[in-house]
């Protein structure tokens, strides 16, 4: 998964005070609407096929803008290779693209790029703190501008002292088994430009466990109930905040698919010789598949 970047690590402590060096690497990020209106964060990445940021040396005094109410880059964390000095990651804001380098988003990167996988985890996590900075410029109490505390990795107001922290949004994802005639349930996203398959997922609603959001997502999606609930592996998923808890289950009586049509523009029962695999073995919903497929589960 795209976490397990062993032995190289991504050392997310939060150092106050640090500054950025010409040396260290930049993630210059700006918001951009897609064709839905939803907004998504876009890096500037240098030309050519080899993912690689910016140092704070190679970009122009007007090239870094105000991000989230801090003048300065702010230090993110410090991605530890193997062997070597480890790289410092900065935040910063902008709108120009200098010349040699491209506003890309993550699903661009993911397809165009091409790299150690650490540098795209690094992105990833750099993603979910870009989108938390920026939403919380403002008090969601009192309106008034918040400022980064100087203590840890947190936004305060001074005018009510609340203390905001990075959200992290807990999901799902359901591997749910026939085991009957030996299929896993696969689906694809409605109103999604996604070629290849997944498993049921979806978010934990309040005074939900995970178990219960399990059975509800499932149920809602494709009208199956299910037993047997039990935990198979977590992972951070930075482009949408979320820590993915995944499930594996079995089917509960009927194997009659009623697909929400809505959220889902395919549902299947397939073979384990049958799946097919996503293009690469970055998500935990690829690993789930990728179990059953190799006979794993």
């Amino acid at each position: 998964m795209i976490q397990d970047i062993a032995p190289a690590r991504l050392k997310n402590v939060w150092v106050p005070g640090k500054t950025a060096g010409d040396a260290d690497r930049i993630l210059c990020v700006r918001l951009q609407r897609t064709a839905s209106g939803r907004q998504v964060p876009a890096f500037l990445v240098r030309a050519g096929q080899e993912l690689a940021f910016p140092r704070l040396e190679e970009l122009p005094a007007d090239a870094c803008t105000d991000f989230a109410g801090n003048e300065d880059p702010v230090y993110l964390f410090s991605l530890c290779p193997a062997s070597g000095e480890p790289m410092d990651f900065y935040l910063a804001g902008g709108e120009k693209a200098p010349e040699g380098f491209d506003w890309l988003t993550l699903r661009e990167i993911r397809a165009k790029r091409r790299g150690a996988q650490a540098l795209f985890y690094a992105v990833y996590t750099g993603a979910h703190l870009a989108t938390w900075y920026q939403h919380n410029r403002y008090c969601g109490s009192c309106g008034h501008e918040t400022v980064a505390s100087l203590a840890e990795r947190a936004r305060i107001c001074p005018a009510c002292k609340r203390v905001i922290y990075p959200q992290l949004i807990p999901a799902i994802i359901a591997g749910v088994l026939d085991p009957a005639s030996d299929r896993i349930l696969l689906t694809k996203y409605a109103n999604r430009d996604v070629p290849y398959y997944a498993l049921v997922a979806g978010f934990t609603e309040i005074g939900e466990t995970l178990e219960e959001c399990v059975a509800r997502e499932v149920y809602e999606e494709v009208g199956l109930h299910v037993k047997n609930i039990r935990y198979y592996k977590s992972q951070p998923w930075g482009s949408v905040q979320d820590i993915l808890a995944g499930f594996y289950c079995d089917v509960d009586g009927s194997t009659a698919i009623r697909r929400q049509e809505d959220e889902l523009k395919e549902a299947v029962w397939v073979s384990r010789d049958a799946v097919r695999l996503q293009p690469d073995d970055w998500s935990l919903t690829n690993e789930m598949m990728e179990n059953f497929k190799k006979g794993r589960i």
